[in-house]
């Protein structure tokens, strides 16, 4: 069996590392490369960044933090937050990421994620998807949570690794930042329809509920953010957790 990933999400706005609740209440956690540092020599399998504020003139300066960053850690990492083409894609990858994720962007026009994966190849390409439960309907919302889509996570998903994502980063925006746990039950209904990598994102509080993510959820791996950002929970301890619960982990 592969080895089940923790992956440390970092949030990046103006420079620094920021966390809210249910996408909203931001307050700064600190500096990213100082924090990728860490957790990189904790033993993180991966990092994800998501330049929340993107914009065209910040693209820049973000590009210039990816270089920064791959100087410092020797782990893998993803890079998400206003990527629309493919010519966002490349500085980032040529800085040093080794994956991009894409969610707005291929809402609006699905054909992206065929782009992307046929310049770059699948393995690159995250396909992030943000829901939250609407009359018993998991409904994709794009632009960080503030607007419903169309699609439905679950038809969504399938679309996504149809025309080429290599994984699907699933949020829950009810569960982000509750501690409560994450969404099993849709975790494991994208587990038994999909034959890509699923990551689990929104709810991590204790150690238990990744547990919880790679049993009843069958997740591939657990992303978290608050709780390592403000060492609630620090990964080593989280691995030797999981490993004696009998879970595959890379120690």
């Amino acid at each position: 069996m592969l080895s089940k990933r923790i992956i440390p999400c970092l949030d990046i706005k103006d420079g620094r590392t920021v966390k809210g609740v249910n996408f909203v209440n931001i307050r700064d956690a600190g500096d990213p490369v100082e924090l990728a540092s860490t957790y990189a020599q904790q033993g993180a399998d991966e990092l994800v960044f998501l330049d929340i504020s993107a914009t065209n003139e910040k693209r820049k300066t973000f590009a210039t933090l990816v270089k920064e960053i791959a100087r410092n850690i020797n782990i893998p990492f993803t890079i998400g937050g206003g990527i629309n083409s493919a010519e966002d894609v490349a500085p980032l990858l040529e800085a040093g990421a080794d994956k991009v994720s894409i969610n707005s962007a291929a809402v609006r026009n699905p054909g992206r994620i065929d782009e992307l994966a046929k310049a770059f190849g699948s393995q690159c390409v995250v396909a992030a998807i943000d829901a939250r439960l609407v009359n018993d309907q998991w409904i994709v919302h794009t632009h960080g949570g503030k607007t419903p889509s169309d699609k439905e996570l679950f038809s969504w998903a399938k679309e996504c690794e149809s025309r080429g994502a290599g994984e699907i980063l699933f949020t829950s925006m009810d569960h982000d930042g509750t501690k409560s746990g994450f969404a099993l039950t849709a975790l494991a209904s994208l587990h038994e329809q999909l034959t890509i990598p699923v990551i689990a994102s929104g709810g991590a509080g204790e150690k238990r509920h990744f547990l919880e993510a790679f049993t009843s959820g069958k997740a591939d791996a657990a992303l978290a953010a608050s709780i390592f950002h403000f060492g609630e929970i620090t990964i080593p301890d989280l691995k030797h957790y999981l490993s004696q619960n009998n879970i595959p982990v890379r120690i």
